[in-house]
């Protein structure tokens, strides 16, 4: 009896160690396909924000990739936009953006609305799948031009116009001002006031805080009436109409009044008139 317990012990031990190195064997497997699976890189911005038609970079960094692909997916309709290199959707607006043999997949979406704003995955096929997500925030700037939307100015005096953009996606912008349908550059002296040679029309733009630009129009005179357009590649415009006064009245009334002839109606010619037609009825009663 003691002799079949020795045995049966001898054996329970044996077995308890092939376990457990049958399953130090497991696990060292494990980790080594562990050790082979991709990964992704969280060192990238994941919350986004473009302005309206700004173009947008979702930046997916993958590590170790193997023979596994890289997709990204919109959330919101799991719409399937790329698998590797190839775009899987009619919206070509979206496209991949890589380098070769780079361990970037970034997502690129050209002119971005509104609508397109919320959640994207990137994905990798493994087994369990993979996925990254990302928040793309897709908003509307609008430029601002300063002070009412008519401004007068009376002739030899300054017009000072300034548009401001306050928000750090303005950085880099460009902006443009127009007068009417023309682009709007800085130009030297050129009306009857002065003859110096220093510029009438100058244009400032400043990044320090958002996006400022300042246009001064030195010694107004009535061709400078006009609409003044603030235009940044990504934002709405905004416009001012600037009215160059002559006296008390702006310029374009006192060109209507001195082109406008001046009626004959005043009380002489009135009674004049009556007269005459009295006359004729008289006649005619008379002459009857």
């Amino acid at each position: 009896m003691e002799r079949y317990l020795h045995h049966t012990i001898k054996l329970g031990v044996f077995v308890a160690f092939l376990g457990l190195a049958f399953q130090g064997q497991l696990s060292r497997a494990d980790s080594e396909r562990a050790n082979l699976q991709p990964y992704f890189d969280f060192n990238v911005q994941r919350n986004v924000t473009v302005s309206v038609g700004q173009t947008a970079f979702l930046h997916c960094h993958v590590e170790r990739l193997g023979d596994k692909a890289v997709s990204w997916i919109r959330k919101r309709d799991l719409h399937i936009l790329t698998v590797g290199i190839h775009t899987y959707t009619s919206d070509m607006r979206f496209q991949i953006y890589r380098l070769q043999n780079s361990t970037q997949w970034n997502l690129m979406l050209k002119y971005p609305q509104k609508r397109d704003s919320g959640v994207y995955e990137c994905q990798i096929n493994t087994e369990p799948k993979m996925s990254l997500s990302y928040t793309l925030n897709v908003i509307e700037l609008k430029a601002d031009i300063l002070g009412p939307s008519d401004l007068y100015v009376k002739s030899g005096s300054d017009i000072d116009l300034i548009c401001k953009l306050s928000h750090r996606l303005a950085d880099g912008a460009n902006l443009f001002w127009y007068k009417d349908s023309d682009i709007l550059e800085a130009a030297t002296n050129a009306n009857e006031i002065s003859t110096d040679t220093s510029r009438r029309i100058t244009v400032d733009t400043d990044w320090t805080d958002g996006l400022t630009s300042r246009v001064t129009i030195r010694r107004a005179v009535p061709s400078d009436t006009g609409n003044y357009t603030c235009y940044p590649t990504i934002a709405s415009s905004s416009s001012v109409y600037v009215h160059v006064i002559i006296g008390e009245h702006p310029a374009a009334m006192q060109h209507n009044s001195a082109t406008s002839p001046s009626l004959p109606w005043n009380t002489n010619y009135i009674f004049v008139v009556i007269m005459t037609f009295a006359k004729v009825l008289q006649f005619g009663v008379t002459g009857r």
